[in-house]
């Protein structure tokens, strides 16, 4: 009812309760390189099972996809920059899970300033009225919430052809995207099996990690994210995080941030440069490594960042990792080749996975 039968777009947080994080400080600007890439638009490069087969990027992932922005930086310069429709590289929009990597970078900074002693500790330690909900959270760790490793019995969907005995499914997104209390959702939760145990995405483990960064701050995550990443990376526009209520005021950090492109690529580059900004540290390199590093465990997701061994894909020469949101919204980058590249757009609902696509890009690069 409040975004129609297809679920939240990329302007739906307009319409939403939302805190603004507000960019305050000396703005840092990407600066136009002399000569573009235009050879991306004519390369017939990208292979993806049958349906796409030596194709170029835009056969993939343009109009198929309404993909509406694509930004190319390449050692601080736009390489590459291509928008169609409502988007823009300066115009905010949602980037839904791409949330959940932010997130992790904000729970980094909470670990270096102490306020969270270690991610081995149990989220009850934080989150102490869940020590008489369920005796299973005792055993859950900051850790297996950045691992995806919660255990808890929910499951992302947005399907409006469930049978009956599932929309209860449905129901729990619904309500951890629309609903008042996030909160009293959390204290219902049940376990499906005992935390570290598997690997299963969904949302609800984010936001978990979300609320424990505010309580252990003391500070919205509005706040802490304008302190700490907005004003000191110079972001160019403000952004927003939407909330649950004004009496509850939980943010939605596992996929309530809305942004531009320009800045959304200033993440990328914080992690390229290893958590330094302009040779300040902003977060420990320990955590970015651990946040990047190539491997297969757990399914390529590590610290909220995949690579693509999450899709069965063989390495690369040259690996990169990615962030990732519904609708196909992605911020990849390529250590090796020194490259952030980002795409927003209103869905995707081709077999073309953007981050491999990508990943394939970034290995045809010339150095």
């Amino acid at each position: 009812m409040t975004d129609g039968a297809y679920g939240p777009t990329s302007f739906s947080y307009e319409k939403r309760l939302k805190d603004t994080i507000v960019n305050r400080s000396e703005v840092f600007t990407f600066e136009h390189a002399s000569q573009q890439a235009g050879w991306i638009d004519t390369l017939h490069f990208f292979n993806q099972g049958k349906m796409y087969s030596n194709t170029t990027m835009w056969e993939a992932i343009g109009p198929k996809t309404e993909t509406q922005g694509v930004l190319i930086i390449q050692k601080d310069s736009i390489v590459y920059e291509k928008c169609t429709g409502d988007i823009t590289s300066d115009k905010i929009a949602s980037v839904f899970s791409v949330s959940k990597s932010i997130t992790s970078l904000l729970c980094g900074i909470a670990v270096d300033e102490g306020y969270i002693k270690s991610i081995d500790d149990p989220v009850t330690d934080y989150l102490p009225e869940l020590r008489k909900a369920n005796p299973m959270w005792q055993k859950l760790t900051i850790r297996h919430l950045l691992n995806m490793q919660s255990g808890l019995d929910f499951d992302d969907t947005y399907s409006l052809s469930l049978k009956l005995k599932d929309i209860k499914r449905l129901h729990a997104m619904a309500k951890l995207n629309y609903g008042r209390n996030i909160m009293g959702q959390v204290k219902k939760l049940k376990f499906r099996c005992e935390p570290g145990t598997e690997y299963r995405y969904e949302s609800m483990t984010t936001e978990i990690l979300g609320i424990i960064i505010e309580r252990a701050t003391r500070r919205k995550f509005a706040d802490y994210l304008e302190e700490k990443v907005w004003s000191p990376l110079g972001m160019e526009s403000q952004a927003y995080i939407t909330y649950d209520s004004k009496n509850h005021h939980t943010a939605h950090a596992f996929g309530g941030l809305a942004l531009t492109m320009l800045d959304l690529a200033k993440i990328g580059r914080l992690y390229l440069n290893k958590g330094k900004w302009n040779g300040k540290r902003i977060v420990s390199e320990s955590w970015i490594e651990q946040s990047t590093l190539y491997s297969r465990d757990n399914e390529g997701y590590h610290f909220c960042w995949y690579n693509t061994s999450c899709i069965g894909a063989e390495k690369p020469e040259y690996p990169g990792y990615y962030a990732l949101g519904i609708r196909g919204q992605v911020l990849y980058v390529n250590p090796y080749k020194q490259l952030i590249m980002v795409r927003l757009g209103l869905k995707d609902d081709t077999y073309a996975h953007i981050p491999y696509l990508f990943e394939q890009l970034s290995n045809l690069w010339p150095k």
